[in-house]
């Protein structure tokens, strides 16, 4: 670690003056928000017949549900993704006009790589270990649940992905059409709740990752237009949708919960415009927080911090569920479910989250010593030459397809020797290999070449 935070105080020092570090900041925020987050929902516990239990913090503790506006922030991620992926737009189209074929496949392609290719070692081992759990004889519920409570993050990034792909439309729109391109994804996202709920067709929530993800992602292009540079705009902005959610929360239709709440409600699993509203009211706060935020990011510590956050980012989020079963394992297991006694939401258990989440980090470390390391480890895609159209769109659908079938089926199959999806495992790797990265992607070598990839 020590030598992690060297290398991580180089690059603080060498950061340009221009760099908006706020950008930085609310991405290692978020992504801690998320894991402690889950680190306090799941909340496992063995019961008094010695069974272990998967018990529902927000179901037995209602006031928990508040705690959800604060720790589900993946609309913070999308705004930081509109904002970096504006950045990355706009400096791609200004090295090669958008007439040249190929500049929007090279750059998704370079986009997803980053994204996908931390996720493979994660996919990788939990279906090795499906694996041997199936043939020593564990019970494949148990399987089930383990590679579930996993692999719970690859969801987002299968959406993440999608509003990539659509970011040089989405961009475009913006600079004709301003606040109108952000605007238009209000009433759709309004239209699929009201199709969902009162008309009850079937399947059309699911476009709401679109709807309401599409909008955040327009709001960071907002941003670094300089659209909340006046502080008291994103202050008003903040309180109006405060306003809104708390109307459609408290005293409307949506549940408080920002996750799933009890009787199977979810506002983000798809979302829904109550989601909306709060990722409205968080933008709101941080972008009114930014100037003495950039204030406080001038000291060097600050910012270093930072800095090692975002190089060991994609890592942290990926691996802290399998730290998180890795303890509880050991813990039930080899311990005999020592210290699994409380029942979540009591007195003790909440007592025992400090020295719970400081056996998760102890866990954790190790994992990023090992995989953080490779993050920005990346090469050139197709060894630097354009990605086909058809290879590129399949691509993104079989990995977009992967990841979903990972997060919804889960990797683990009640039936067959191996115990394992292996076509879910696959997609990923398939599509990764089809945009020419990844582990399956075997580069061919020119003839007359010294061996590099072509």
């Amino acid at each position: 670690m020590l030598t992690m935070w060297s290398k991580a105080r180089e690059l603080a020092e060498m950061t340009p003056p221009e760099r908006n570090r706020w950008v930085d900041f609310l991405r290692a925020v978020s992504i801690m928000a998320v894991v402690i987050g889950h680190w306090l929902m799941a909340g496992l516990y063995v019961d008094a017949s010695g069974e272990l239990r998967r018990g529902d913090l927000l179901s037995v503790a209602e006031w928990t549900h508040w705690l959800t506006w604060g720790f589900q922030v993946m609309p913070v991620f999308f705004l930081v993704g509109g904002y970096s992926n504006s950045v990355s737009w706009a400096a791609t189209t200004a090295k090669a006009p958008l007439t040249q074929d190929g500049v929007y496949r090279d750059w998704l392609a370079s986009r997803v790589q980053r994204l996908i290719t931390p996720t493979f070692p994660v996919l990788l081992l939990w279906a090795a270990l499906a694996v041997v759990m199936t043939q020593v004889g564990l019970p494949r519920e148990q399987i089930r649940m383990a590679t579930e409570a996993a692999l719970i993050p690859v969801w987002f990034l299968a959406v993440y992905l999608l509003v990539t792909a659509f970011t040089p439309i989405a961009y475009r729109a913006w600079q004709r059409f301003g606040w109108l391109s952000f605007a238009v994804f209000i009433p759709a996202a309004i239209l699929t709740d009201w199709l969902t709920f009162t008309a009850k067709v079937p399947w059309v929530n699911f476009t709401n990752f679109l709807w309401v993800f599409l909008g955040i992602h327009q709001l960071g292009f907002a941003w670094r237009a300089g659209k909340f540079a006046a502080t008291w705009f994103a202050w008003v902005w903040f309180a109006v949708s405060l306003a809104i959610l708390v109307s459609i929360t408290v005293y409307g239709f949506y549940p408080v919960s920002m996750v799933s709440a009890p009787g199977g409600f979810s506002n983000s699993l798809p979302p829904t415009l109550a989601l909306f509203a709060l990722g409205s009211v968080q933008i709101g706060l941080v972008l009114a927080l930014e100037p003495a935020g950039r204030r406080m990011l001038n000291h060097v510590g600050v910012w270093t911090a930072t800095v090692l956050m975002n190089g060991m980012i994609m890592t942290v989020f990926l691996w802290h569920l399998t730290a998180f079963v890795l303890v509880m394992t050991v813990a039930w297991l080899a311990l005999g479910g020592v210290g699994l006694d409380p029942v979540p939401g009591t007195g003790a258990w909440w007592a025992s989250r400090p020295l719970w989440i400081g056996l998760y980090i102890l866990a954790l470390l190790p994992m990023i010593a090992v995989f953080a390391r490779h993050e920005r480890s990346f090469g050139p895609i197709r060894g630097g030459r354009t990605v086909p159209r058809l290879r590129a769109v399949l691509g993104v659908v079989a990995i977009c397809a992967g990841l979903g079938a990972t997060a919804g089926l889960t990797i683990a199959s009640p039936e067959g020797v191996s115990g394992v999806r292996w076509w879910v495992i696959a997609l990923p790797l398939v599509g990764a290999a089809l945009m020419g990265f990844g582990p399956v992607y075997r580069p061919r070598n020119r003839p007359g070449s010294s061996g590099e990839p072509a």
